[in-house]
């Protein structure tokens, strides 16, 4: 005899079956169904452990079977099944979660973490793909009868007797028209090795097995090796390189929490490394956005975090809001600055050989997260033009001697292209200068940290000052033009620049100097950079580009355009050496390059 009833839903707990309809991926379906269904199989798996079932556990995978001429899915699982008192219970009162009274029930039994749970508020994501869906279900308890249960989707359902031997659950789903893109093999496929790839049943699918229960964040870092973590990094990434080294995370207080972190070769471009970390429950994957969960500098890492403190169902506003995801975010962060220093402790060598993917991290870091900058202040490395690394505290005691201001300031000197400004490059070394590298992507911001982080230093890009105002003493080169003749050159030099607001000085520089220095200052370049970065033009909010020209008093080519016989081959000389310089800075283009081309060839 059939027994017709209603699925009770009510207020308490309307919102959250509303949220389960309103996912814009309706693929999750099958990981909520074979999540059930690994649930149901681990629940069986407890009961046989403490002695509360003895019968056979025989093999215990779950079965996915696609059915594209009936138009039908079939989860099936061995597990503890269900009576038809608990189908009412569980299925038709949907406030009710099977998994919480499970554990509530067995609260003291060891593992409790082990169960998925909410089996009813899951199932009912079916319904996002199919007009219909029936249970055909036994219980593991002895001389338990089969029984279905249908229902095509609103509020009323049928149960009836069943023909079932072998005890557990078999989740039969109708697929609607809408959504007949999930009764091709290659779809189902794709949704399984997504979600369900290391779930810790075996999962069967066209015949095969299609997950790996074991992954090796569930084990003990003292029975892996280096080769287990390197394979399973190509498991998680088949086309990546070899990663540079790992973190495996294991915590169980004051929060739940698995996992390896990895750290890729990483390119200058930040934006292909990101969104490659995995996030579990249990080993059931959620996603791929931990931006709440990772601190953002770590992002760039890769691999798999699982903690049952996180549910299934998450959302951007738990993750915000939640006290457990903050702990982990801060974790993550102690864990992976420790290493870094572990590392550079133990082998110096071998991190400055990795530096140029680890110093990204690092740096990103250091940017934007004040306590891990605390930390990695001691172990990140500046490199010098020559490519030698240095500590911070190691570069100020090497370049103080030559490079403190008289404001006792040591000023670290820079490159963002050392192949571009290599004039300035050259002019700073003569005075005994050394120059650093810092042209990577995030060097723009990372230059004001360091001021931040080492006390009385200032960065000062190579070409921001002329060469001898780089470090100011005090002393002064002395001139060998008069005032009159200092006045005359700059004369000359507006007409050959043709620029009324351009800024022009002379300046007391070493004869070996350039004749004509073109300089940014480091304030203005700096926000220049910055809005560069941030997608701004050169002009941020409509600043000018304020070049500086120095004119070398004391080189020859002055005193030559100064004695030159016509005020035209003074104007010519003056325009040469000024595109010089602008030639040396990579500015002179078009038209202005053709011709000192031309007027090159005319003096030669």
């Amino acid at each position: 005899m059939a027994e017709k009833g209603t699925i009770s839903v009510n207020t308490e707990n309307i919102f959250p079956i509303i949220k389960k309809f309103l996912y814009s991926d309706h693929e999750i379906f099958l990981r909520e169904l074979v999540s059930n269904a690994v649930d149901a199989t681990q629940k069986l798996q407890k009961l046989a452990a403490i002695g509360e079932f003895n019968g056979e556990l025989g093999e215990l995978k779950v079965k996915v079977a696609v059915d594209k001429e009936a138009k039908t899915i079939t989860i099936s699982d061995r597990g503890i099944g269900m009576t038809e008192e608990e189908i009412k219970k569980y299925i038709n009162q949907i406030a009710f979660s099977g998994a919480t009274e499970f554990l509530e029930k067995y609260k003291d039994a060891d593992d409790n973490n082990q169960i998925i749970g909410h089996f009813g508020l899951g199932f009912y994501s079916a319904f996002m793909v199919a007009e219909q869906v029936e249970i055909i279900t036994k219980s593991h308890v002895e001389d338990s009868t089969s029984v279905k249960w249908a229902c095509e989707g609103s509020t009323s359902f049928e149960i009836t007797s069943a023909e079932k031997e072998d005890r557990g659950t078999d989740i039969v789903l109708h697929i609607n028209d809408d959504s007949a893109e999930f009764l091709e093999v290659s779809r189902i496929q794709a949704v399984l090795d997504k979600y369900t790839k290391f779930l810790p049943v075996e999962i069967e699918f066209d015949e095969k097995i299609v997950n790996n229960p074991n992954p090796i964040w569930t084990k003990g870092p003292s029975d892996l090796t280096d080769e287990d973590y390197i394979n399973f990094y190509k498991e998680l990434y088949p086309f990546a390189e070899e990663p540079l080294f790992w973190i495996h995370l294991n915590v169980d207080y004051p929060f739940n929490l698995t996992g390896i972190l990895y750290f890729p070769k990483v390119k200058n471009d930040i934006t292909m490394h990101k969104d490659k970390i995995q996030l579990y429950s249990r080993q059931v994957f959620i996603t791929d956005e931990v931006k709440d969960i990772v601190p953002e500098f770590l992002m760039l890492l890769h691999g798999v975090i699982d903690s049952p403190d996180i549910p299934l169902n998450v959302s951007r506003s738990y993750l915000q809001a939640d006290s457990n995801v903050k702990k982990i975010n801060s974790y993550i962060t102690k864990k992976v600055a420790d290493k870094l220093k572990d590392l550079y402790k133990s082998d110096r060598a071998d991190f400055e050989a990795k530096w140029d993917s680890i110093g990204l991290f690092i740096k990103y870091g250091i940017v934007s997260d004040e306590k891990f900058s605390e930390k990695a202040k001691d172990y990140v490395l500046l490199t010098n033009t020559e490519g030698k690394h240095f500590t911070m505290d190691e570069y100020k005691a090497q370049v103080a001697p030559t490079q403190t201001d008289k404001t006792e300031n040591v000023v670290f000197l820079y490159t963002t292209d050392a192949g571009a400004q290599d004039s300035y490059i050259q002019s700073a070394k003569k005075k005994g200068y050394d120059v650093l590298e810092l042209g990577g992507v995030l060097d723009s911001h990372f230059v004001g940290a360091v001021e931040r982080l080492a006390e009385k230093v200032t960065l000062k890009r190579v070409d921001a000052e002329l060469a001898d105002k780089l470090i100011d003493t005090g002393s002064e080169v002395e001139s060998v033009l008069s005032e009159d003749e200092s006045n005359k050159i700059t004369e000359i030099f507006k007409k050959a620049v043709g620029d009324e607001q351009a800024q022009i000085s002379v300046e007391s520089m070493a004869t070996d100097d350039m004749p004509v220095t073109i300089t940014v200052p480091e304030f203005m370049r700096r926000m220049q950079d910055m809005a560069k970065m941030q997608g701004g033009m050169d002009g941020m909010m409509g600043l000018p580009t304020m070049n500086n020209i120095g004119i070398n008093a004391n080189h020859s080519v002055t005193s030559k355009i100064l004695k030159a016989e016509s005020e035209e081959e003074q104007t010519k000389l003056a325009k040469q050496a000024y595109d010089l310089a602008l030639l040396s800075q990579g500015l002179l283009t078009g038209k202005a390059l053709t011709s000192f081309i031309q007027r090159s060839a005319d003096l030669i």
